[in-house]
């Protein structure tokens, strides 16, 4: 990438929120690589499995604690990757959801004040509804989400914005990479369910904007060393149904092409609802970082799929397997963190 924010310089030291979740993990990882000792994380103290030196639990909602933990570190830089994404839990268990989305951004937004901390909110695509089937969203398009989760995102965002005015959101689609316990996040799940044998039934009519974690790593850090404000679209070029990208994992880890199962989103339950075409057009943030092209999702041109029956066929050049997985669809180049560093399997080693 070439861009005009690289002579900009990060503010340290750095907190990152959320660093359970696919977006925060990958971030962390890229953060400590780089700057080390001056970037801390946090996780949800009931999230204990994840540990790792720079990590510590706690809920970003409580207000007391996060106080002590700016008190103790005096972050001047601030990424805020909170938020559950748990569609299913959000809708059943609402409290949970405003806790999560809306309390922990209240709180975050309000310490970033008083410490004069640079403050970048990742928010989401789901505050759109994709009902029209047109996606194409623009940053001042009209919010409508059918989710719980998107209604406080909207929460959320509405939050940051009248607490901290100078802050950045980027609303992001869904991020390409891996997940620290190896079951979250979309590449994740969906090879979880296919290497135990298992079918995945992914929708027809839901259309996204994936993007590598490699380019959010990259956008975030340009935002979190500028001063740029305002909400953002940060989705990549390529648009994919629910579907198509389960086309695609299923036939570059080489797994049986039967698993993968599709229906329309009228054909599912009705919790949680589903977005239809959520996808983003990102121009106001390119044009502002004069970034070349965000790379495709993924970016191998023999990934794409080009009819529903696609993924049935293995073309003899290619070794599709875990390792052509891993080299296709979490990274194009970055060194992807090695989850198993981060996920504690032994109860008895909880350290909250």
């Amino acid at each position: 990438m070439t861009n005009h924010a690289l002579n900009l310089q990060l503010t340290l030291p750095v907190l990152i929120t959320g660093v359970s979740g696919v977006v925060g993990f990958n971030f962390f990882v890229h953060m400590r690589r780089k700057y080390g000792t001056s970037v801390v994380g946090i996780r949800p103290q009931d999230t204990w499995r994840m540990q790792s030196e720079g990590i510590i639990g706690v809920n970003p909602d409580d207000s007391s604690e996060m106080l002590a933990l700016f008190n103790k570190y005096n972050f001047k830089t601030v990424l805020n990757a909170t938020g559950s994404c748990a569609l299913k839990a959000c809708e059943l268990n609402k409290e949970l959801a405003y806790k999560t989305n809306v309390l922990s951004a209240q709180v975050i937004a309000k310490l970033a004040t008083q410490f004069n901390s640079r403050l970048v909110h990742i928010s989401s695509d789901l505050v759109f509804s994709g009902d029209s089937g047109e996606g194409n969203y623009l940053e001042d398009s009209p919010l409508d989400p059918v989710t719980m989760y998107g209604k406080t995102m909207v929460e959320g965002e509405k939050a940051i914005l009248s607490i901290s005015p100078n802050a950045a959101i980027l609303r992001i689609s869904l991020p390409m990479g891996p997940s620290f316990s190896g079951h979250a996040g979309a590449i994740d799940w969906i090879t979880s369910r296919f290497k135990n044998h298992k079918p995945a039934t992914l929708y027809f009519d839901e259309f996204r904007s994936p993007t590598y974690v490699e380019d959010m790593n990259d956008v975030f850090e340009q935002f979190l060393s500028a001063s740029y404000s305002g909400i953002y679209h940060f989705g990549g070029p390529k648009n994919l149904s629910l579907y198509q990208i389960g086309q695609i994992i299923n036939k570059a880890g080489g797994f049986d092409p039967n698993l993968l199962q599709g229906c329309l989103r009228h054909e599912a339950g009705p919790i949680p609802p589903r977005a239809g075409n959520v996808t983003m057009i990102s121009e106001k943030l390119t044009n502002l970082l004069g970034l070349n092209k965000i790379k495709p999702w993924p970016f191998k041109s023999h990934l794409n799929p080009g009819n529903m029956q696609w993924h049935h066929k293995r073309e003899p050049e290619f070794d599709y397997s875990k390792t052509h997985l891993h080299e296709n669809l979490y990274r194009y180049t970055w060194e992807v963190p090695t989850p198993s560093e981060y996920y504690v399997q032994d109860k008895y080693r909880k350290n909250q």
